[in-house]
């Protein structure tokens, strides 16, 4: 089921049928597209880093490098994290969940996943589940 579908004239419609073929092809194209932004992105960090490298000999100098490094390793993990979730999004269009809440099973919304491609949880159902830890960060 590898459709090609253009994502600058597809638009997503209420009118469809939830999850049809069309739908599914373009979150699919939209969740690579996103993973191979990611992992660009990465390989240029990468080759930031080793250029940045270089032994600096002023402590100052050396400190700031540090610092940008541990920031940019850090932003690293974020995407390697959002790298597995966008994987497993793919794997729930493959398997014929994506798009249905973890929580209740009723359909996310097209606009919600348009915003948030790896949504597993519908509005409400995150909504809960924020709420619900609020309360335990607020005990």
């Amino acid at each position: 089921m590898s459709e090609k579908i253009n994502l600058e004239e597809y638009v997503l419609s209420e009118d469809e049928e939830f999850m049809s073929v069309n739908q599914r092809a373009y979150f699919r194209a939209k969740l690579i597209a996103w993973r191979n932004d990611i992992l660009r992105e990465a390989r240029e960090t990468l080759e930031h880093l080793a250029a940045e490298s270089a032994n600096h000999p002023d402590l100052a100098d050396r400190a700031s490098s540090e610092t940008d490094r541990a920031i940019e390793l850090r932003a690293r993990d974020r995407q390697r994290k959002l790298i597995s979730k966008i994987d497993a999004a793919l794997q729930r269009i493959e398997d014929g969940t994506y798009g249905y809440c973890e929580e209740t099973g009723e359909p996310i919304g097209l606009k919600r996943l348009d915003a948030r491609p790896i949504a597993t949880l519908s509005i409400e159902a995150q909504e809960r589940h924020e709420r619900r830890e609020k309360v335990y960060r607020d005990e």
